[in-house]
């Protein structure tokens, strides 16, 4: 069975390696398939793609996109876009825009509750890279706020607590036609990551699969055993493929490193089961 790790980031977005460093690091952990999906930026495929090249891992174009859907943050994997496409391009530019606008309101936040400097700290661990929740993650946990970043994003990050700053993405709709648009398969991330209730779960897995949205991540990095299962089943129950993808951001700072993840349940239908020679 192929080791495929469809979903993890560089320093491109909010990883902590290169994209270079990513793919050596893959090839290293003996992932044979390969697909990075920074947040809103497709500035690093060409630089992986090579890597993947000399390292004989077979690289998929990917990205993630932020979506706001009924005041909640969702997010959208694209697997196998074409990174050229205007229309994506376009989109992808409009919401990196955007990103910025909402750091400086995290940084406010943050200065509202007596933590300063934080948008320096966070664009200095963004390098040349867009600012995200995670960069400034770091920064507090190097002020000694919190012992890694995870805790941070449970006490200062999320709806409710001080760093915490709301933010309207692109609609799911519009995601799915980029990712569509450019000859890619549209697929929910960690879809057991978003406070839902039952009903609103199934309702977005129908609009996501009325709108053209192909899968959903199965295995992925902050998914409980359970959980696989649950997505397993909704998977079956509605025709969506299954994916299975890491999130990996950097040594340390994920649940899997890269291709450490279980294999996908039996009886699911694999996101690649029709991609040339993986099947």
């Amino acid at each position: 069975m192929l080791n495929i790790d469809l979903h993890c980031h560089s320093t491109v977005s909010d990883g902590l390696l290169t994209p270079t460093q990513l793919v050596e690091h893959a090839a290293a952990r003996g992932v044979e398939v390969l697909a990075l999906t920074d947040h809103d930026d497709i500035g690093g495929l060409e630089e992986a793609r090579k890597a993947a090249d000399k390292n004989g891992v077979l690289f998929i174009d990917g990205v993630e996109i932020s979506v706001s859907w009924r005041g909640q943050t969702v997010h959208i994997v694209g697997l196998g876009i074409d990174p050229a496409d205007p229309q994506l391009v376009e989109g992808l530019s409009t919401i990196r825009q955007g990103r910025t606008m909402r750091a400086r309101n995290i940084a406010a936040q943050l200065d509202k509750f007596g933590i300063h400097g934080s948008f320096e700290g966070a664009r200095r661990n963004a390098g040349n890279g867009l600012i995200g929740r995670m960069h400034f993650a770091r920064f507090l946990v190097e002020q000694g706020y919190a012992k890694d970043v995870r805790t941070v994003f449970k006490k200062y990050l999320v709806k409710g607590k001080p760093g915490y700053a709301p933010h309207q993405w692109v609609s799911l709709s519009e995601a799915v036609n980029w990712i569509r648009s450019s000859g890619g398969r549209a697929v929910i991330a960690h879809p057991g990551r978003y406070k839902l209730g039952k009903d609103a779960l199934e309702e977005l897995l129908l609009e996501f699969q009325t709108l053209g949205g192909e899968a959903i991540e199965v295995v992925t990095g902050s998914h409980t055993f359970e959980q696989s299962l649950l997505f397993a089943n909704h998977s079956r129950r509605l025709g969506l493929l299954a994916s299975r993808g890491s999130d990996f951001h950097g040594p340390g700072e994920s649940y899997f490193d890269l291709g450490g993840m279980p294999p996908l349940p039996a009886n699911c239908a694999p996101v690649w089961h029709d991609w040339s020679g993986l099947m």
